[in-house]
């Protein structure tokens, strides 16, 4: 059984809205679901926790038929891959942005979103202040405009008297470096961790110390620790 660390419910709702009705009660069938407290869940958006891996379940196979889900050799819009991830959130829980990255066959890999949809770890992530590396978030920001539903959540969990405003969009080549940049600063350990993600950004840039290095950005449905019984 999967060890989800996190999950983001304003993407899972949206996809689970956009299944036809049909469809829904078969994968419902083959789940053992209750589409009745699922449907309640989403429209109200009461206790997400309770239903929160059976709309996983149905939302994951839904992709699977409907998308072109790749490894991460070749990315499409959605990917899946298995490796060492290590984390660090910018600012707080609350209201802050997450950050999980590793590296596969030279391709830095970099998944981004919302703080608030980490539902636990083996080790928690570091959280860095904003000021720290606040040349960084911009970028950060401006690359979940990319995903609809995530810049519509940080609208929604961004305090009141900071108001999240749209700025102008840094090229893909900065980008990328600025990625690389973040994920410099992450020194905590690494978990063998398996996740789903929408593809942001792939490009290949350079390194600080110039050497040529890929980068494949996204921004997960969940993130699993990998292990046992999977």
């Amino acid at each position: 059984m999967r060890y989800y660390v996190y999950v983001s419910d304003v993407k899972l709702n949206l996809l689970l809205g956009q299944i036809p009705p049909k469809r829904l009660s078969r994968f419902a069938a083959e789940f053992k679901i209750d589409l009745k407290l699922v449907s309640m869940t989403v429209q109200t958006g009461a206790a997400p926790e309770a239903t929160r891996y059976q709309r996983l379940a149905v939302v994951e196979r839904a992709i699977e038929r409907d998308e072109d889900v790749s490894g991460l050799e070749e990315p499409s819009a959605w990917f899946r891959g298995r490796l060492g991830l290590r984390s660090m959130i910018y600012g707080d829980e609350s209201t802050g942005l997450l950050l999980f990255t590793g590296a596969w066959q030279g391709t830095v890999i970099a998944l981004i979103g919302s703080a608030h949809h980490l539902i636990g770890s083996g080790a928690a992530p570091e959280a860095v202040p904003i000021g720290y590396s606040g040349s960084m978030l911009p970028t950060l920001f401006t690359l979940l405009e990319r995903d609809q539903a995530e810049w519509d959540d940080r609208h929604q969990v961004q305090e009141s008297n900071s108001p999240l405003t749209r700025s102008a969009r840094p090229s893909d080549q900065d980008s990328l470096r600025q990625v690389i940049g973040c994920a410099d600063q992450i020194t905590g350990p690494s978990q063998e961790c398996e996740f789903l993600a929408r593809r942001l950004l792939v490009g290949a840039t350079q390194d600080p110390n110039g050497r040529p290095v890929r980068v494949l950005i996204g921004t997960p449905l969940y993130v699993a620790l990998s292990g046992e019984g999977q």
